[in-house]
C-alpha cells in the first residue's frame, strides 16, 4: 500500500514528498498532488517527476492513502467533494490542524483516519510528529503513518486527547525556541560582538543541547548540572534564569498556546 495521494501541494506537503522519495518509501510515480496553484503543481512535477492535477477526486481515485495537507478552514469543503470516491479500504491521512478525528469521520463515515501533528522542522528532516488513530483505524494504519512522517523525522504515537498540549509543547514550540536562540543572539550583539556570529553561536548550541538529551540519555536536570561550576559563569546564568521566575514564564506560554488549540479544535 504505497500509492499515496496528497490534497493539498503546500510546504508541508513538500517537505513529506521530499522524504519518501529520499527514504526509497515509494517511488514518484506512485505519488500524486492535488493543489488550486497551477505553479505549486508545476514545481513539484519538475522537481520530484510526481504526478499533478486540478482535481482532487481524481487524486482519491488513484490513492491507496490520502493525505489532507490543505488549510483546516477548506477541509470540510474538500471531504465533501471526496467522499463518494472514498472507501474502507483506503486510509486517511490528515495534518490539518484543529480538525479531531470525529470531525473527519463524521464527514466521511467508517473510513480508517489519522490524524498527525506534525512540526516545521519537518522541512529540513528533524521534525516531530504526534500520530493518533482513529476509530476505524489499527496498528498497521499507524504503522503506515509512522512510516511516513519518519522520512522528515521523529515519530510518537499517542491517542488524540492529548493532541492540545502536543500542539503547545511540538506544533508551536518551533518558534518559542527560535524566540529564544535569537534573544540570545541579541543578547550577544548588544555586548559587542556581530548578530550574525552570535546567531551561529546560539542557533548551533540549541541544536547540540538538544542533540545531548536526544543521544545521550541523561536527563536535562543532570546536563544542567554537568555544565554549571559552582559559582562560575554558567550558575550565574541560572540563577537570572530562577529569579526571573523562567519555569513559570514557560509554564504560562505552554499553558495558554494549548489554551487556544483546544479553542480552535471546537469551532
Amino acid at each position: 500500500m504505497n500509492k499515496i495521494g496528497f490534497i493539498g501541494g503546500g510546504k508541508m506537503a513538500t517537505a513529506i514528498i521530499k522524504g519518501i522519495i529520499n527514504s526509497n518509501w515509494c517511488k514518484s510515480t506512485d505519488i500524486i498532488v492535488s493543489d488550486k496553484s497551477e505553479a505549486a503543481l508545476e514545481q513539484l512535477n519538475e522537481i520530484y517527476k510526481v504526478n499533478t492535477t486540478a482535481n482532487n477526486t481524481q487524486v482519491v481515485q488513484e490513492s491507496e492513502i490520502i493525505l489532507f495537507a490543505v488549510k483546516p478552514f477548506v477541509l470540510r469543503d474538500v471531504i465533501n467533494e471526496i467522499k463518494p470516491y472514498t472507501s474502507k479500504e483506503k486510509i486517511i491521512l490528515s495534518i490539518a490542524a484543529g480538525i479531531s478525528i470525529n470531525t473527519i469521520e463524521e464527514l466521511t463515515g467508517k473510513i480508517p483516519v489519522i490524524r498527525i501533528m506534525p512540526n516545521t522542522p519537518a522541512l529540513v528532516n528533524e521534525g516531530m510528529s504526534a500520530i493518533c488513530k482513529g476509530n476505524y483505524a489499527n496498528d498497521e494504519h499507524a504503522k503506515i503513518a509512522s512510516e511516513i512522517f519518519k522520512s522528515v523525522g521523529k515519530v510518537i504515537i499517542t491517542e488524540e486527547k492529548y493532541i492540545d498540549i502536543i500542539t503547545a509543547v511540538s506544533g508551536s514550540s518551533p518558534a518559542f525556541y527560535y524566540y529564544i536562540i535569537n534573544e540570545i543572539a541579541r543578547a550577544g550583539e548588544k555586548l559587542g560582538l556581530d548578530y550574525k556570529t552570535c546567531l551561529k553561536l546560539s542557533a548551533q548550541t540549541a541544536f547540540g543541547s538538544a542533540k545531548m538529551i536526544m543521544e545521550s540519555g541523561i536527563n536535562p536536570e543532570q546536563l544542567i548540572v554537568n555544565v554549571t561550576t559552582p559559582g562560575g559563569c554558567t550558575a550565574v546564568g541560572n540563577e537570572v534564569l530562577v529569579q526571573n521566575n523562567i519555569s513559570e514564564i514557560l509554564f504560562n506560554t505552554i499553558e495558554k498556546t494549548a489554551a487556544k488549540a483546544k479553542e480552535l479544535g471546537k469551532k
